[in-house]
């Protein structure tokens, strides 16, 4: 996941990590047991005057599948839910009418289940150093050499505008 927002014009920093539990500073380990009630997310921070929170949201439910609770692929459990933690009342809004948006167009043939919460009740913990730029780090590894490599691929086509010049 950090692979396909690091690379976009605006994007500063993207760290991997932990949202929505209830325990203090959990482990990798204890995330994957699913007691602790975290989600594995990424906190991106940004430059609301190089790319719009909008387009940020388009790209989360593109490289994703929002209509799956509690899984992703083969990878089922909570800590795999689609889940968006905002900072602001501006955040939350624009969320919640992009996710309108598409229910709407009807982009997705089953319903968008992306939960929408305060960031302020859930705090973020940073990952484990191995989990940060995994992809970058580990681009042979299997999952990442048939599952992510063809999803960075493809979006770094659709979302080819938004490409810093370096890429």
């Amino acid at each position: 996941r950090n692979k396909l927002f690091d690379c976009y014009i605006g994007v500063e920093k993207v760290v991997s990590g932990y949202a929505g539990g209830h325990k203090q500073e959990p482990s990798y380990q204890e995330v994957c047991t699913g007691s602790t009630n975290h989600a594995e997310v990424i906190q991106i921070s940004f430059d609301p005057q190089t790319i719009a929170y909008k387009q940020l949201l388009n790209v989360f439910f593109h490289v994703h599948d929002p209509t799956t609770k509690d899984r992703q692929g083969t990878d089922i459990g909570t800590q795999y839910r689609s889940v968006i933690f905002y900072h602001d009342s501006v955040q939350q809004k624009e969320a919640e009418m992009f996710k309108a948006h598409l229910a709407d167009e009807n982009v997705y043939k089953d319903p968008i289940v992306t939960e929408i919460l305060p960031m302020e009740n859930h705090p973020f913990y940073s990952a484990e150093e191995y989990h940060q730029n995994y992809f970058q780090r580990n681009p042979s590894q299997g999952y990442c050499s048939t599952v992510v490599k063809s999803k960075v691929d493809k979006f770094m086509v659709k979302f080819s505008d938004l490409l810093k010049n370096q890429i």
